[in-house]
Protein backbone atom coordinates (compact mmCIF):
# COMPACT_ATOMS: atom_id res chain seq x y z
CA UNK A 1 0.00 0.00 0.00
CA UNK A 2 1.41 3.36 -1.04
CA UNK A 3 0.87 6.23 1.44
CA UNK A 4 1.14 9.72 1.05
CA UNK A 5 4.45 10.02 2.90
CA UNK A 6 5.64 7.51 0.04
CA UNK A 7 4.46 9.29 -2.66
CA UNK A 8 5.76 12.64 -1.57
CA UNK A 9 9.31 11.20 -0.96
CA UNK A 10 9.26 9.55 -4.28
CA UNK A 11 7.83 12.84 -5.54
CA UNK A 12 10.86 14.94 -3.65
CA UNK A 13 13.50 12.13 -5.32
CA UNK A 14 12.38 12.59 -8.53
CA UNK A 15 12.91 16.54 -8.63
CA UNK A 16 15.98 15.91 -6.86
CA UNK A 17 16.87 13.58 -9.63
CA UNK A 18 15.32 16.30 -12.07
CA UNK A 19 17.47 19.29 -10.73
CA UNK A 20 20.46 17.36 -10.87
CA UNK A 21 20.53 16.48 -14.59
CA UNK A 22 19.47 19.91 -15.37
CA UNK A 23 22.53 21.33 -13.69
CA UNK A 24 25.13 18.92 -15.46
CA UNK A 25 27.01 20.74 -17.89
CA UNK A 26 29.28 19.88 -20.58
CA UNK A 27 31.81 21.59 -19.59
CA UNK A 28 35.39 19.90 -19.05
CA UNK A 29 37.51 22.88 -17.69
CA UNK A 30 36.36 26.54 -15.76
CA UNK A 31 39.12 27.87 -13.76
CA UNK A 32 39.56 31.65 -12.62
CA UNK A 33 42.68 33.57 -12.01
CA UNK A 34 42.20 36.51 -9.30
CA UNK A 35 44.32 40.07 -10.63
CA UNK A 36 45.61 41.60 -7.54
CA UNK A 37 43.62 44.77 -6.60
CA UNK A 38 41.94 44.60 -10.19
CA UNK A 39 44.77 46.30 -11.63
CA UNK A 40 45.76 44.02 -14.50
CA UNK A 41 49.43 45.55 -15.63
CA UNK A 42 50.84 45.11 -18.93
CA UNK A 43 53.33 42.12 -18.60
CA UNK A 44 51.18 39.91 -16.67
CA UNK A 45 50.44 36.89 -18.57
CA UNK A 46 47.84 34.75 -16.96
CA UNK A 47 48.30 31.01 -17.29
CA UNK A 48 46.36 27.95 -17.65
CA UNK A 49 47.49 24.73 -18.00
CA UNK A 50 44.84 22.25 -19.05
CA UNK A 51 45.70 18.39 -19.17
CA UNK A 52 44.01 16.76 -22.70
CA UNK A 53 43.18 13.20 -23.40
CA UNK A 54 39.71 13.42 -26.00
CA UNK A 55 41.05 13.95 -29.31
CA UNK A 56 37.53 12.66 -30.70
CA UNK A 57 34.67 15.15 -29.54
CA UNK A 58 34.58 19.10 -30.28
CA UNK A 59 34.80 21.77 -28.26
CA UNK A 60 33.87 25.10 -27.30
CA UNK A 61 36.54 27.26 -25.52
CA UNK A 62 36.12 31.01 -23.72
CA UNK A 63 37.96 33.47 -21.74
CA UNK A 64 35.55 34.07 -19.13
CA UNK A 65 36.28 37.68 -17.30
CA UNK A 66 34.79 39.56 -14.26
CA UNK A 67 35.21 43.19 -14.18
CA UNK A 68 34.09 46.21 -11.70
CA UNK A 69 32.67 49.64 -12.79
CA UNK A 70 36.26 51.12 -12.15
CA UNK A 71 36.72 49.46 -15.78
CA UNK A 72 37.15 52.60 -18.06
CA UNK A 73 36.04 51.44 -21.81
CA UNK A 74 34.08 49.84 -23.98
CA UNK A 75 36.06 47.16 -25.69
CA UNK A 76 38.61 45.20 -24.21
CA UNK A 77 42.04 43.74 -26.64
CA UNK A 78 43.09 40.45 -25.71
CA UNK A 79 46.49 38.33 -27.33
CA UNK A 80 46.12 34.88 -26.44
CA UNK A 81 48.31 31.98 -27.06
CA UNK A 82 47.91 28.74 -27.00
CA UNK A 83 50.79 25.86 -26.70
CA UNK A 84 50.29 22.80 -27.94
CA UNK A 85 52.01 19.57 -26.82
CA UNK A 86 54.61 19.51 -29.47
CA UNK A 87 55.13 22.82 -28.35
CA UNK A 88 53.42 24.43 -31.42
CA UNK A 89 51.70 28.07 -30.96
CA UNK A 90 48.95 29.88 -32.15
CA UNK A 91 48.41 33.60 -31.45
CA UNK A 92 45.44 36.00 -31.66
CA UNK A 93 44.66 39.08 -31.00
CA UNK A 94 41.55 39.41 -29.66
CA UNK A 95 38.71 42.15 -29.28
CA UNK A 96 35.74 42.15 -26.94
CA UNK A 97 33.00 44.94 -26.37
CA UNK A 98 32.32 45.56 -22.57
CA UNK A 99 29.80 47.64 -22.93
CA UNK A 100 26.56 48.65 -24.77
CA UNK A 101 25.91 51.87 -27.21
CA UNK A 102 24.99 53.81 -24.16
CA UNK A 103 27.84 53.08 -22.17
CA UNK A 104 26.06 49.97 -19.81
CA UNK A 105 28.27 47.35 -18.66
CA UNK A 106 27.48 43.86 -20.97
CA UNK A 107 27.64 40.47 -19.24
CA UNK A 108 25.61 39.28 -16.45
CA UNK A 109 25.26 39.99 -12.58
CA UNK A 110 23.18 42.89 -10.79
CA UNK A 111 25.72 44.22 -8.53
CA UNK A 112 29.07 46.36 -9.51
CA UNK A 113 31.01 43.32 -10.59
CA UNK A 114 29.75 41.88 -14.13
CA UNK A 115 30.77 38.33 -15.34
CA UNK A 116 31.45 37.82 -19.33
CA UNK A 117 31.59 34.73 -21.18
CA UNK A 118 33.54 36.06 -24.37
CA UNK A 119 33.67 33.26 -27.44
CA UNK A 120 37.70 32.15 -28.11
CA UNK A 121 37.32 29.41 -30.14
CA UNK A 122 34.29 27.54 -31.19
CA UNK A 123 34.46 23.93 -33.13
CA UNK A 124 38.04 23.14 -32.06
CA UNK A 125 39.22 19.30 -32.18
CA UNK A 126 42.57 18.59 -29.85
CA UNK A 127 44.50 16.69 -32.03
CA UNK A 128 47.08 15.30 -29.91
CA UNK A 129 46.54 14.30 -26.08
CA UNK A 130 49.24 16.05 -23.60
CA UNK A 131 48.87 19.38 -21.84
CA UNK A 132 48.18 22.15 -23.54
CA UNK A 133 48.81 25.82 -22.51
CA UNK A 134 46.51 28.80 -22.80
CA UNK A 135 47.88 32.14 -22.26
CA UNK A 136 46.05 35.26 -21.58
CA UNK A 137 47.45 39.01 -21.56
CA UNK A 138 45.72 42.15 -21.54
CA UNK A 139 46.47 44.62 -25.03
CA UNK A 140 44.85 47.72 -23.97
CA UNK A 141 45.91 51.20 -25.54
CA UNK A 142 44.64 54.85 -25.04
CA UNK A 143 44.28 56.31 -28.66
CA UNK A 144 46.66 57.30 -30.76
CA UNK A 145 49.28 56.26 -27.95
CA UNK A 146 51.85 53.24 -28.57
CA UNK A 147 52.31 52.58 -24.70
CA UNK A 148 49.96 50.21 -23.39
CA UNK A 149 47.84 50.87 -20.62
CA UNK A 150 49.48 50.22 -17.03
CA UNK A 151 48.08 48.91 -15.39
CA UNK A 152 44.28 48.19 -16.66
CA UNK A 153 42.15 48.92 -13.90
CA UNK A 154 38.50 47.23 -12.93
CA UNK A 155 39.58 43.67 -14.10
CA UNK A 156 39.07 41.31 -11.10
CA UNK A 157 39.46 37.84 -12.51
CA UNK A 158 40.27 36.12 -16.08
CA UNK A 159 39.81 32.81 -16.87
CA UNK A 160 39.20 30.00 -19.32
CA UNK A 161 36.44 27.22 -20.16
CA UNK A 162 35.93 24.49 -22.32
CA UNK A 163 32.56 23.43 -23.19
CA UNK A 164 31.52 19.65 -24.82
CA UNK A 165 29.93 20.64 -28.16
CA UNK A 166 27.00 17.70 -28.03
Amino acid sequence: MITTKKIRNLSFLWIVILLIQACQSDMIYNKYVSIEKNEWGKELVLEFKIPVQDTVNSYNLFINLRNTKDYGFSNLFLITQMTFPDQSKVIDTLEYEMTDAAGHFLGSGFSDIKENKLFYKNNVRFQEPGNYLFQVKQAMRNRNKIEGINPLLGVSDVGISIEKIE
